[in-house]
């Protein structure tokens, strides 16, 4: 914890409770189980928009352009994360983590289920792009609010010299949602193309409902977390925490929302972008980038925990300095490799690109984002500054990225230059930020 968010007398209450080893358990699964529901609901957007929303929701437009539209429709979702963040997190300073985990899992999923019901721009049409612009920004405050309760539920809970490795487990819920969601795309999309877009493409949103009640149950089970009751008990809960961080605290809140730069630029290019560059511009089929997503998702499930180990040993700094420096690197092979048309290299540079270049970053900002904030405003810190990073740079990404290719006539260079600034600016933000490593943040 930084001395700039020490904004009340830790040392002057109880030493607080410990966590049983079954309670922990079961706050670390259910966790992960809601994580992965969430991710899933938020994720299948994304796939939805390479593949079909430019055709159905936008067909006015000519392909370039409706491939923009449907690419800005998606980064309405990331700007309505940080709105997410700032609701939920307040809330859940205030009156705890576990309600707020309930109710964001339930807005997500009544906005992800909705979608597939959506008539296309051939039936109703310019309400159709309209609604679906509007159920994006209810998923976007959905998953704004689920991150940081998520990972609190975690890193409030678990010993202080493991909480790199515990936070990536509930970071696994990203991998797990990839797969689930590019899973069952690639299964609709194995049907004959006019029924995939008939009505196919429906089916990953509709069965969000099952997946709700699956994530609802769980979470409902758990506990409040030690770290928030012993706020209560001391009556130190802030009236308006994210106005004490913006006006007490604006370094921490900045170097938070720096730290998420790169690594959400990296991974929208990656497993969002390729998929329109790939099957557009390269002419391959959709199942040679789909497949890459899910051998990179795959990878992840192993190289997430790995990260948080080295995280608790090594500390979380000298870890994001390799992920940026592997950012800065890889930026320009990344769509040299992608142009092979090699179905197995470019599966291989996808895996590489999300395992390193987003995978080492992500994994422990579960850690190390909680660990800049005191519990009385850790919910709305940690929340607000890694939503507002990737409302800034992910949601746009995609976006800027087509709009790249387009004034290049068709060249990557300059969406790689745009990479690597990002990654310069995390990198910056990196050595300027505390190391929390295995640090008492209660």
């Amino acid at each position: 914890m930084t001395n700039e968010a020490a904004t009340w007398n830790a040392d002057a209450v109880p030493e607080r409770h410990e966590v049983s080893s079954s309670d922990r358990k079961q706050i670390i699964w259910s966790s992960l189980i809601g994580s992965t529901v969430e991710w899933y609901d938020f994720l299948i957007y994304g796939t939805a928009s390479a593949l079909v929303f430019g055709k159905l929701f936008f067909p006015t437009a000519d392909p370039l352009v409706g491939t923009i539209a449907a690419f800005g429709s998606y980064a309405v979702g990331f700007l309505a994360r940080p709105l997410g963040g700032l609701i939920f997190g307040h809330y859940g300073d205030k009156l705890g983590r576990k309600a707020m985990l309930a109710l964001t899992m339930i807005i997500m999923g009544l906005g992800t289920f909705l979608i597939g019901c959506l008539p296309t721009y051939g039936q109703i049409g310019i309400w159709a792009p309209i609604l679906l612009v509007l159920l994006r920004l209810v998923q976007g405050i959905g998953i704004g609010g689920e991150w940081g309760g998520a990972v609190l539920m975690v890193v409030e809970s678990v010993p202080a010299r493991r909480r790199g490795f515990f936070g990536t487990i509930v970071q696994l819920g990203y991998p797990l949602g990839v797969i689930s969601s590019v899973g069952a795309f690639a299964l609709a999309s194995s049907l004959p193309e006019a029924d995939f877009l008939a009505w196919g493409w429906r089916l990953p949103f509709l069965a969000s409902a099952i997946l709700v009640v699956i994530g609802l149950f769980v979470r409902l089970r758990l506990h409040e977390t030690p770290a928030f009751e012993k706020v209560k008990r001391q009556a130190a809960v802030a009236r308006l925490p994210v106005a004490e961080i913006l006006t007490r605290h604006p370094k921490t809140f900045l170097k938070a929302v720096g730290l998420k730069l790169s690594e959400i630029a990296y991974v929208s290019i990656v497993t969002v972008f390729s998929i329109s560059y790939v099957t557009g511009q390269l002419g391959l089929g959709r199942s040679v980038i789909l497949n890459g997503i899910l051998i990179a998702a795959f990878i992840e499930l192993f190289t997430l925990p790995l990260f948080g180990v080295l995280s608790d040993r090594f500390g979380r700094k000298a870890l994001y300095i390799a992920a940026c420096l592997f950012s800065i690197g890889f930026a320009f092979p990344l769509f040299w490799l992608l142009d092979t048309r090699d179905p197995f290299i470019i599966s291989m540079t996808v895996a590489i690109a999300v395992s390193f270049g987003q995978g080492i970053m992500f994994g422990i900002s579960a850690a190390w984002m909680p660990e800049l904030f005191n519990a009385r405003l850790r919910y709305s810190g940690a929340s607000l500054g890694f939503q507002v990073g990737a409302a800034i740079s992910g949601g746009f990404t995609p976006l800027i990225a087509t709009a790249l290719l387009g004034w290049s006539a068709g060249a990557t260079w300059p969406i790689s230059v745009y990479l690597i600034t990002l990654a310069c600016v995390t990198l910056a933000t990196t050595l300027v930020t505390p190391e929390t490593a295995g640090k008492d943040i209660d």
